[in-house]
């Protein structure tokens, strides 16, 4: 490599031509949540060598690493400065400094790459002013760093590296950092290519994104796309399918983007039918225009680094067979916290598990950047990414149908199932990623949607177990709703014996009702207590309590080994023994949710509880008669479902094609459309208009 700078072969007449993968990008608004994830100004090792041969536990390797980032600050630990990244596709380094671009957007995650597409061979090409040192680093699929070239720059140019990609079969990656001597140096470009050949295409795209009642967000995102010139001559349509009561065709701020955007953007209205609806109708009618190669699925509610949208295009490209391609979910309150790094469905309880052992949810790259986490260093192979972002070729989309039918939750990762058994696997690419509310914050597993949560699990593993009557699937169920009915939770037990007993009764209900069981459920939830939310604990009677339960200690889970007996005697409290009459009357505690464990609530026979989001709290009280009448009847429902397990295996098997293809989704867009305004367009003149406000993305 000579250390002089060099033009870049892409430009090279008598070189194959080269097409661009990646390039460097700064973010477009430089907060100090989000510069972790693009740019750091200090040395790391992973603390994972390559002499080591991985006889330690996996505790001992994060400890080592963990101390080996600690241990590597070097000189170089200023923090960059605002004015540095003031240019989206270059940087300023000061002088005596050094900036590694190590990082998640970064980074070039090389072994993805070499696992799925026939590049064998990328190209690094640095276009620089002033003078210092780029250094090209590499990784194992251990994490272990290893220094791969370097070059000394002056003045102007541009530095080319040749970077094989023949090693990577497990994981790693390659970066670059620059360091600068007595004068700076601006970055005013880089760029990861590879021979234009290997594309197996060159796709445009449509985008489907759902949307209900959250105006502000798609506006956001569409003014975002709209600026993108990118992004433009790449994209055929974006798809809005709003199916909220507060429309976006009612807000002026649409005019000016809808003209910006022309022919590419078009919002349909239809009724709210989910997620998977809103879904199914976007990957229609991207499926149906014509032009487009992919339709890419989006919440509404995100922050998209409009970079990751190119990447996900070209990466499917390049692929040696069409694939899914999915984007990463960062935090939105939290922006430097991944959610998941790759996601797959354990097939023994049908249950989503994160793909690599070791990996953590939510890991803070501001704490623990990718250098210096060797577990991010190996590839994730996953069964599906979440519809928050994830590209499908519209091939697949005609081969093998549209969405289940199941409203929401579910959906998702049916659907990458459901494609891997035809031939199209999914990857989640690291560097693609958005900004989206965790689950965390939501209180969905208590709520409405729990009816959904359960209903479809069971339904994905009817389709998809391979395990006699499922696994360990119906086990699971049983055993949650004894915790439900332990925790005084009998909305949410209602709403799944609900989603147990609607499995039962076969594929074919599930088109008719996508539109009304939402309604159904509502009003389900006003005959519980623990469903009726205020805003404020002094909403409810003040706590009172003469004997604390416990004598007063914290609650712990019961051991293992004593979790039958226990179960036992707490079942036997909720089924026999008459709460007191001052619990009816008065709270015996206020518990925060972090603490609403099924092995805490069962202690109270009253207690006021807080939802997810900090937003509203509810009086949860013992009733021994719903707890035995709920218990009686979960025994019956899952008994039906283990021996009738077969029939509808078989059922819902045969059911799947007809139910997820395009005419069947024809008559229910038909059959849920938008409805009429009050006083506008009320056609028909029964001024019905939908007050729904439910979210509408899936999980």
């Amino acid at each position: 490599m000579s250390t002089t700078p060099s033009t870049a072969r892409a430009d090279a007449p008598d070189e194959a031509p080269q097409r661009v993968l990646q390039r460097l990008i700064m973010p477009l608004s430089a907060t100090p949540d989000v510069i972790p994830l693009y740019l750091e100004s200090h040395a790391a090792r992973s603390g994972a060598h390559t002499a080591a041969f991985g006889l330690g536990s996996a505790q001992e390797e994060s400890h080592d690493a963990a101390a080996a980032g600690a241990s590597h600050q070097a000189a170089y630990a200023g923090q960059p400065r605002i004015d540095e990244l003031s240019t989206r596709y270059g940087v300023r380094v000061p002088e005596q400094s050094l900036r590694s671009f190590g990082t998640y957007f970064n980074a070039f995650p090389a072994s993805y790459w070499r696992r799925w597409t026939p590049v064998r061979q990328v190209n690094l090409a640095v276009t620089t002013s002033g003078a210092g040192q780029i250094i090209v680093y590499r990784s194992n699929a251990r994490g272990a760093i290893q220094r791969h070239d370097m070059a000394t720059v002056t003045g102007d140019g541009t530095t080319l590296f040749e970077l094989p990609l023949t090693a990577f079969g497990d994981g790693g990656w390659y970066w670059f950092d620059v360091i600068t001597g007595d004068a700076p140096l601006t970055i005013l470009g880089a760029q990861w290519t590879a021979d234009s050949s290997a594309a197996r295409t060159e796709g445009t795209f449509s985008i489907a994104m759902t949307t209900m009642n959250k105006v502000s967000y798609v506006l956001d995102n569409i003014a975002l796309l709209s600026r993108d010139p990118d992004l433009r001559e790449k994209l055929d349509v974006m798809y809005v399918v709003d199916q909220g009561s507060d429309r976006l065709s009612d807000h002026a701020e649409l005019a000016p983007l809808q003209e910006a955007m022309g022919d590419q953007l078009r919002i349909i209205e239809q009724g709210n039918i989910g997620g998977s609806g809103g879904f199914s109708r976007g990957m229609y009618e991207a499926s149906t225009n014509g032009s487009s190669t992919y339709v890419i699925n989006t919440d509404d509610d995100i922050d998209i680094e409009p970079e990751s949208l190119l990447r996900m295009i070209t990466f499917a490209d390049y692929t040696r067979t069409p694939m899914l391609v999915g984007a990463h979910m960062f935090d939105l309150n939290n922006r430097s916290v991944l959610h998941a790094f790759g996601e797959s469905v354990d097939p023994w309880a049908i249950q989503p598990r994160v793909t690599i052992p070791e990996s953590t949810l939510g890991h803070d790259f501001a704490a623990e950047p990718l250098r210096s986490t060797p577990w991010l260093h190996r590839r994730a192979d996953v069964d599906y990414n979440g519809w928050w972002t994830c590209l499908i070729p519209t091939e697949t989309v005609r081969e093998i149908g549209l969405s289940l039918p199941v409203f929401i939750k579910w959906d998702d990762a049916e659907y990458g199932l459901r494609a891997k058994k035809a031939g199209y696997p999914t990857v989640s690419l690291p560097g693609a990623a958005v900004w989206h509310i965790t689950w965390t914050d939501k209180n969905d597993a208590l709520d409405w949607q729990i009816y959904f949560h359960e209903r479809n699990r069971i339904i994905t593993a009817l389709l998809h177990s391979g395990y006699e009557r499922g696994g360990r699937v119906l086990t699971e169920s049983q055993s949650i709703d004894v915790k439900h009915l332990l925790s005084m939770q009998y909305y949410t037990q209602a709403a799944r014996l609900y989603a147990q007993t609607d499995v039962l009764r076969g594929p074919d209900v599930l088109h008719g009702e996508i539109g009304t069981k939402l309604p159904e459920l509502r009003q389900m939830a006003q005959e519980h207590d623990d469903s009726v939310t205020r805003p404020d604990p002094d909403s409810f009677p003040d706590v009172q309590v003469t004997k604390p339960p416990r004598k007063g200690k914290p609650f712990s889970a019961p051991h293992r080994a004593l979790l039958p007996l226990w179960t036992v005697k707490a079942m036997g409290r909720q089924l026999l023994a008459s709460p007191p009459e001052r619990a009816r009357r008065h709270p015996q505690a206020q518990v925060a949710h972090q603490d609403a464990k099924w092995w805490t609530l069962s202690h109270y026979d009253s207690a006021v509880v807080s939802n997810a989001e900090g937003t509203k709290v509810a009086w949860y009280q013992r009733r021994p008669e719903q707890v035995r009448a709920m218990l009686t009847r979960s025994a019956r429902t899952h008994l039906d479902l283990y021996r009738q397990w077969n029939r509808l295996r078989d059922q819902y098997r045969a059911a799947a094609e007809e139910i997820t293809s395009f005419p069947a989704w024809e008559r229910t867009f038909a059959a849920n459309p938008a409805p009429a305004r009050p006083g506008i367009d009320d056609r028909d003149g029964s001024g019905e208009s939908s007050d729904e406000t439910a979210e509408s993305a899936p999980a």
